[in-house]
Order: structure tokens, then sequence, then C-alpha cells
């Protein structure tokens, strides 16, 4: 890169958070999925005014801008595939107010997830979303995917919790969209608009978030199947029988074994499937709850219904859900993480897709995820030096969101876009969908600098 430039870069963070080393490049040159492309350079703004110089200087030299978090995307959004600055921001790192009169937080966008519902819960209070990535990620990054979690399908998604939002904008201003009070009910919605956008509409700096009184009473049970037909039947009548969990999660018996071949807790290896399954709310309303889950389980064929007896046993439930990764990674090498999400009267059909996918391609998969809002996370278990497995990897995603799409469902629940699904957005949206699109990515960022090739980027549309 032009000396000349990276010396201004230098004088606006100062030389210690300017990074072009090969090594600081290839660390920056990937996310959580298994493709990689090298920076030019890293810089680590620490305030607002250093992102927009950092931004200004971008726009005026022609290079484009990939900001990153904890970099735990699952589908490329924060990779340089263009080559050009990662800004990185985690200097960003602040916990400013957390007001527990109008259940509000103020929060730079570099914190990490866990942290601040660390400290939301230390001042009384709940902050519902939790990603996978929650002991990692950062809140920005929350907002750039509109992350969710188990605990979506009661609570919702990153959105649902936004109520403003202070954004550098790809010229280098700096706006505040949004407000403290209800969001944005003066006009257009912005912090929606951005909220999922993953970078390509502007930088997240600040953000007030909305919190809610924490449940006073919670129940963790654990359902066990012999024939995952019957827990994807389950998840579907539970939700039609007017129980809502708190959280309703499935995995399937690779995923069990993988998960207590790496914790040996005692999870039950030869099962088909488990729905974990929690419940919250006022302590009477929970033991109802709970008895209710107990008879859908049990009427849709379960063999049994293991009730938490305490915390530590809720938690241990709890972390074989958030165990499945890294145990995964045991058995091959490349996780790729994928989200079709379908309604949930389709998750049988979806399940029953993937399995007969898996057998077809002659590969490992996993199924896990979020049933209870029909979000399910089919993993393939691969080895990206294989390339003969990877050309089979490749076809078996793109006809598994063929299915997904036919089912009624969507490309992606909460991982995002990227670079990796960019290429079959035009299917979800169709051509008018994708152009209107590109054309809102070309009305605020004329000149293409905020995280080019992802989402609507133009070389993903195809003429008749």
């Amino acid at each position: 890169m032009d000396l000349n430039f990276l010396a201004e870069l230098k004088n606006i963070v100062g030389p210690k958070y300017v990074m072009d080393a090969q090594e600081d490049r290839i660390c920056y040159s990937f996310d959580a999925t298994f493709r990689d492309y090298l920076p030019d350079v890293i810089v680590k703004p620490g305030t607002a005014e250093e992102i927009q110089a950092v931004v200004r200087l971008a726009a005026e030299k022609g290079v484009p801008v990939y900001t990153r978090g904890a970099g735990t995307g699952l589908s490329g959004g924060s990779v340089p595939v263009n080559g050009g600055i990662v800004l990185v921001t985690t200097r960003l790192n602040k916990i400013l107010a957390i007001d527990t009169v109008n259940y509000t937080a103020a929060v730079e966008s570099g914190v990490i997830t866990q942290d601040f519902c660390n400290a939301v819960d230390a001042a009384g209070l709940y902050y519902p979303p939790d990603p996978g990535s929650i002991k990692t990620s950062t809140l920005g990054g929350n907002i750039a995917e509109c992350a969710g979690g188990p605990h979506c399908i009661k609570y919702g998604v990153t959105r649902d919790y936004i109520l403003g939002m202070e954004v550098v904008m790809p010229d280098g201003s700096l706006v505040q969209v949004g407000n403290s009070i209800d969001g944005e009910m003066s006009g257009p919605d912005w912090p929606m608009l951005l909220c999922g956008s993953e970078g390509t509409l502007g930088i997240v700096t600040k953000m007030t978030l909305r919190l809610i009184d924490k449940p006073p009473a919670k129940q963790t049970m654990l359902a066990i199947f012999d024939a995952i037909d019957e827990a994807a039947v389950t998840v579907s009548t539970m939700m039609a029988s007017g129980t809502i969990p708190t959280t309703l999660e499935i995995m399937d018996n690779l995923t069990i074994c993988a998960v207590e071949n790496y914790l040996h807790i005692g999870l039950p290896v030869d099962a088909d499937a488990l729905l974990l399954i929690e419940v919250d709310g006022e302590p009477t309303a929970v033991a109802k709850q709970a008895e209710s889950v107990i008879k859908v389980c049990s009427d849709c064929g379960a063999r049994e219904v293991k009730i938490a007896k305490d915390q530590k046993e809720a938690d241990s439930f709890g972390l074989a859900r958030r165990s499945i990764s890294p145990a995964c990674g045991k058995i091959n090498p490349t996780k790729i993480s994928e989200d079709a999400t379908v309604p949930r009267s389709q998750i049988p059909a979806m399940v029953r897709a993937v399995r007969e996918l898996a057998a077809k391609y002659k590969l490992k998969m996993v199924i896990f995820g979020h049933a209870g809002d029909g979000n399910l996370h089919p993993n393939i278990l691969s080895n990206k030096r294989d390339h003969e497995e990877m050309e089979r990897v490749e076809e078996a995603i793109c006809e598994l969101f063929q299915i997904a799409l036919k089912l009624g469902g969507t490309l992606s629940g909460e991982h995002g876009i990227g670079y990796m699904k960019a290429p079959f957005l035009q299917w979800e949206f169709g051509k008018t969908g994708f152009v209107a699109g590109r054309n809102i990515k070309a009305a605020v960022d004329p000149n293409g600098i905020l995280n080019p090739g992802k989402l609507f980027d133009s070389k993903f549309y195809q003429e008749e």
C-alpha cells in the first residue's frame, strides 16, 4: 500500500493502531467461514471521530473499508474480498450508561455481547438477544447481522431492541438515527434499515438499546426422541398449542454424539434427536407451561422428558447446546454453518431434506438450531483441502437453499448474507427486489466504499 496513505492513517489513529505486516494481514483475512482474502492494512480507531477521518480518507482515495468486530461472522460479512482497509471496532468498548428507570442502555459498538449482558444483569435488568458467539461477538456485529439466538423465539432478535444509533456514513459524516424513547416514530425507521445491512450502508459507533425486566423464574427440560421426525413434529405442535417457550432447540444424533464426546456429560447417544426447552415467567405460569411442554412432547413420541433438578443441571443442558461448534470441529476441520430458515410447519420436511442431501452428496451433515422459529443450522463437516469433497459441498449448499425457498423459507435466519450467500440472493428477492436493494446501496454509498462485494453487490445481478 502507498506509504503516504499509511502515514496518513497513522496520523489519524496513531502508529500503534495501523498494521500492515503480512502476519497481521493474514489474521484479519477471514471470519468463521472457510475462505480468506488479504486486506492491505488493518486500522483500529478508538473514537467515532477517528472512524470519520479514516472513512473520509478512504473515500478520497477510493479504498474499500471493511468494518470488523470480533470476526465471528458465518457468512463472510467482514471478510475483505477486495482488499483495502479492515477497520476494527474493538477499541470502542465502553458501556456508557444503563438507565434502570427508562430501561435503556447506551453502549459503544465494540463491547462484547456477554460483557454487556452481564452488566445489564448486575443492574437487575435483562437483554435477551444471545447469539451462539455471545462470549466473543460485539454488539456492533450483532446489529450488522441482526443476530438472534436461542431466546429469540419468545423475545425477538437484535432489531427488536434497537432504539437509536450513532453512525458514520460512507462520506465520513456522523449521523444520529432513532432516539432513546421509541426508536423512530417521527419518520422512516432508519435504525431498522441499518440493522442487518452488514456494514454496507454505515459504520455503527454507538447505540441505545432497550432493556426489559428479568423473568423471575424459569424451568429447563430435555426431551429425548428415538426419531428426529417426532422431534420436528413436536416443535410445530408445541408452537400451535399456545405455549411459547423461551428456548426450543433441536439436536440430531450426530450432534449429540459429537457434544457427548467433547463434554462427557451423559447425553443419550442412542437418541435420534433431543429438544432443549426452557420456559420462563412468573413461577405459577412457569409450572403450567412446563406441564404443557411435557404433555406435548409425550404425545408426540418423546421417550423421556428430563426436568433440570437444579441450576447446575440446567446450565449443563445449555452448555451442551453452546458447545456444538467446537465439538463438531473435532469431526472434521472445516465446519460450514448454514441457517436456512423455514416456517415452523415445514421443519419436518426440512429435516428430512437435509438428511437426504447428506446421503446424496456423501457428506457429514449435522442438524441443530433454533427450531422454535424454524431457524435450523444444518452444518456440513468437511475438509477444505479436499477439493473433490468441497465441490460436493457447494452443490449441496445450492440445493439446500433451493429447498428452503421452495418450502416458503429464507436464505438466512441470523447469519446474514455476506459474500457466501450473495449469489443466491436474487432467488429470494427476484430481480426487481434485488435491483431495489442494489439501488439503496448505490444511493447511500455511491462510490461503493463500505464493504463492497457483499449483499446486493452488482456483480451478482443476472440480466435476462
